[in-house]
């Protein structure tokens, strides 16, 4: 259960953030679902090895190149999913870093006691 609202979190925030960019696009809701399965899975199996590839990179600066991993991760994604569509590397960038601080905001918000 925990594991959906999550999804349908991140679907409405991916949603909310392509309305107020100009330069990502969503087709609908369901679309916008999907991107939020697809980059689930890209940052749980994907991620860690872009992550380890480019260690000396990452360390070097300090990890702020790790925001480059996130860019690409969404790139891949507008790749991977028909109806989404971002269209630069750096708004890839702005929309990585967006989306990381709504998706904390809300889950902190939606923390459940245990």
């Amino acid at each position: 259960m925990k594991l959906l609202i999550r999804i349908l979190i991140t679907s409405g925030l991916v949603m909310l953030i392509a309305h107020f960019m100009t330069s990502v696009d969503v087709a609908n809701f369901t679309t916008a679902v999907i991107v939020a399965v697809v980059l689930g899975l890209l940052n749980a199996l994907v991620k860690p090895i872009l992550v380890l590839l480019t260690l000396p990179v990452t360390i070097l600066t300090l990890g702020l190149f790790l925001f480059v991993i996130n860019a690409v991760i969404i790139l891949l994604c507008s790749r991977l999913v028909d109806g989404f569509r971002v269209n630069s590397f750096w708004t890839a960038m702005i929309f990585s870093i967006i989306l990381s601080i709504c998706q904390s905001i809300m889950f902190r918000l939606t923390k459940e006691d245990k």
